[in-house]
């Protein structure tokens, strides 16, 4: 997983990586705002959601300490990143305003 996710976060447009829990309630309450976000930018973003405990070395490279966490990459540069549950129009404010959309 590791160099795909390389791969992944190396990209020309912003990439939303979503660490999460299967057992956490505030991820299960982030993933359909992080539909929203999508439906709303579309094309523009990745959203990509890491399970911490399948991936626990990426986890550990990005030094995840609680889920849900949020970091935007933007060609392999960490622009952004929030721990917790925000609402949608703060993300998409987020997005635009940490990377070139």
């Amino acid at each position: 997983m590791n160099a795909n996710f390389d791969t992944i976060i190396n990209s020309d447009k912003p990439v939303l990586v979503d660490f999460f829990a299967t057992w956490c309630g505030p991820c299960k309450t982030l993933a359909p705002i992080l539909k929203q976000v999508k439906d709303t930018l579309g094309d523009q973003i990745a959203i990509v959601k890491i399970d911490v405990d399948k991936n626990p070395s990426i986890a550990t490279l990005y030094n995840i300490r609680g889920v849900p966490t949020m970091i935007l990459f933007q060609k392999g540069v960490q622009l952004w990143r929030q721990s917790g549950v925000l609402d949608k129009n703060d993300i998409i404010n987020t997005i635009v305003h940490n990377s070139k959309i």
